[in-house]
């Protein structure tokens, strides 16, 4: 029997780096954290990927990331465990004056 699949949820201004769509099916299963969640991403969508995370690996400043409602960074940060059938959101911080 396999999990049942993380759902990624994209706004607009992140959907043309992954080939238009705003929302994608994640395979899920133990031990899934937000780190391995965004490397797996990172093999089908390179380009969303690092509008994401830096060179280094760590989320950009102005990228929020919720799984199931809660922050990440409120959480464990990246080592953050991703359950299955869980709906992850990537926001970009929006700034202005």
């Amino acid at each position: 029997m396999t999990a049942e699949p993380v759902r990624l949820l994209l706004p607009a201004a992140l959907s043309a780096a992954a080939g238009g769509r705003r929302e994608l099916e994640c395979a899920a299963g133990a031990g899934l954290t937000a780190a391995r969640l965004l490397d797996g991403l990172a093999v089908d969508y390179p380009r969303l990927e690092r509008r994401i995370r830096d060179e280094a690996g760590r989320l950009r400043r102005y990228v929020n990331v919720y799984i199931d409602g809660e922050e990440l960074r409120a959480l464990d940060g990246l080592a953050s465990p991703v359950p299955p059938g869980a709906e992850v959101l990537i926001l970009q911080s929006v700034a202005g004056g």
